[in-house]
């Protein structure tokens, strides 16, 4: 379990509250879509779908928001973890060009959608910055500078980074975002409720069966019917393939505040391999420095 602090606690409860009962379902309706996960995945692809026309019910097996998402550092970018050299190598420039196209628009519908709902949640648009510290690292930085502006990210050399760390070559790449998740979708979700949309929590999803002209999704509370099923969960459930090609990682966060109060205000990664990231947070009027990364494989 992702250890909280007491603002995000106090959301859990409100959003506890705010969905229960969940007794709202009527398992003797056909849904038009039955969505599993209620990170932000799901809850965002519920509320589009809702607004859209169709009856959907949202299935979470603990709380919304109580996974990835609520666990989150919370970066919004145009960049990835596979940085777009290694994408282009892999997949072509024209589908790199296509991953980048699509985490514009994911931005683009996060911005959106906090316009359109007045959702408080520290939504800040701030530059990148990736900064090399050796020789080797100075020749993939080019590299990745390349690829990055070849696929229509607005990137550039920079002589400067907004921390202390020693560097021999920086990138600044801009259209990046920070914010606040749990308060982000616990907007959404209410958002969805508010236009006829069902949630259950606590409600564990244990079986799918594909019928005739629907499908019976069998959870811990009981089954129901939907015409569509969409996975908002990382990985399907049951046992398949994936299960052995999605390898769990551990990765590590601190959050701290600075005596001298100089906090940076963008998102800053460097080019070790696990690497290692820094951005700074403002919670109820006060400002911390996060800093994290050394991810690896759960167990080694």
């Amino acid at each position: 379990m992702v250890k909280r602090d007491g603002a995000s606690i106090s959301l859990w409860q409100d959003t506890v509250e705010m969905f229960t009962p969940i007794n709202k379902s009527n398992s003797n309706t056909v849904y038009d879509v039955a969505i599993v996960g209620g990170g932000i995945t799901g809850v965002s692809t519920a509320l589009l779908l809702q607004e859209a026309g169709l009856r959907c019910i949202l299935f979470e097996a603990n709380t919304i928001g109580f996974g990835t998402t609520g666990g989150t550092t919370a970066h919004l970018n145009t960049i990835m973890d596979t940085p777009y050299n290694v994408i282009e190598k892999n997949f072509g420039e024209k589908n790199a060009r296509l991953v980048a196209d699509a985490t514009k628009d994911a931005i683009n519908l996060v911005k959106h959608n906090i316009d359109k709902y007045a959702i408080d949640c520290g939504f800040e648009e701030v530059p990148a910055y990736l900064f090399s510290q050796t020789k080797s690292q100075f020749t993939y930085l080019d590299e990745i500078y390349k690829a990055t502006a070849a696929a229509g990210i607005e990137t550039e050399y920079s002589d400067n980074i907004p921390i202390s760390n020693y560097f021999n070559k920086a990138i600044r790449i801009n259209g990046q975002a920070k914010f606040h998740p749990l308060k982000y979708v616990f907007a959404l979700a209410k958002a969805f409720d508010n236009a006829g949309g069902i949630i259950q929590q606590y409600c564990r999803v244990l079986g799918v069966e594909e019928q005739r002209d629907q499908i019976l999704v069998e959870t811990s509370i009981g089954n129901f019917s939907a015409k569509y099923l969409i996975y908002a969960t990382h990985i399907p459930i049951g046992i398949n393939l994936l299960h052995l090609k999605c390898t769990p990682y551990r990765s590590y966060v601190m959050a701290v505040q600075l005596k001298e109060k100089e906090y940076p205000d963008s998102l800053i990664y460097d080019l070790y391999e696990p690497y290692h990231y820094y951005r700074t947070q403002d919670i109820n009027g006060e400002k911390y420095l996060i800093v994290g990364g050394e991810d690896h494989k759960t167990g080694h």
